[in-house]
């Protein structure tokens, strides 16, 4: 049985996958999930036993709910790193949207760093008189984590109690290895 398929580091590329996504998606007119229908589905279930949550079935549900209106390019200065096949890199990776309808922002990221914590500020004063409406994040002190038939529930969302909505600024700390989800209102 595939017991532990997705772990922490699956759920953040996964994350940083529809960050990308979300971030061309004047380009993009179509995109699936095959793991939908698949033996490494983002829920799973034993025949006739209880069910459990992937890793990255908090990235997609989460960001399928809060990914409203359109796309705000966001300018990121943050540390890099240099990789030998793909060149610099850079450490923190994010994206946002707008849906002027319900007034909802929306802002998701992704800390690449192994072993150090970011800080994440976003100048929201654009936004107008907006209100941190919830800040999550998803990581585990253990990388390779992942929720299991034996431990479901291991690694989840957590609060980030870290977010702070001040003078038009956001200001969030993201732990190493971690996909994060802001909603301003």
């Amino acid at each position: 049985m595939l017991e532990d398929v997705y772990s922490v580091v699956d759920a953040v590329v996964f994350g940083n996958l529809l960050i990308s996504l979300i971030r061309h998606a004047d380009r993009v007119t179509a995109a699936s999930l095959a793991q939908l229908v698949n033996v490494i589905a983002p829920i799973m279930t034993e025949p006739g036993g209880p069910a459990w949550k992937q890793t990255t079935y908090f990235p997609f549900a989460v960001t399928s709910k809060l990914a409203r209106g359109v796309a705000l390019e966001l300018k990121l200065d943050c540390p890099s790193y240099e990789t030998e096949q793909h060149g610099t890199a850079s450490l923190v990776d994010a994206v946002a949207t707008h849906d002027a309808e319900s007034g909802e922002t929306a802002v998701f990221v992704v800390n690449r760093s192994l072993d150090e914590s970011a800080e994440f500020i976003v100048d929201a004063a654009l936004l107008g008189q907006v209100s941190l409406v919830s800040a999550e994040s998803l990581y585990d002190d253990d990388i390779h984590a992942a929720n299991t038939l034996s431990a479901p529930d291991r690694v989840r969302l957590r609060p980030n109690e870290t977010a702070r909505l001040a003078d038009g600024e956001l200001r969030v700390i993201l732990p190493p290895v971690s996909w994060t989800a802001v909603t301003l209102r």
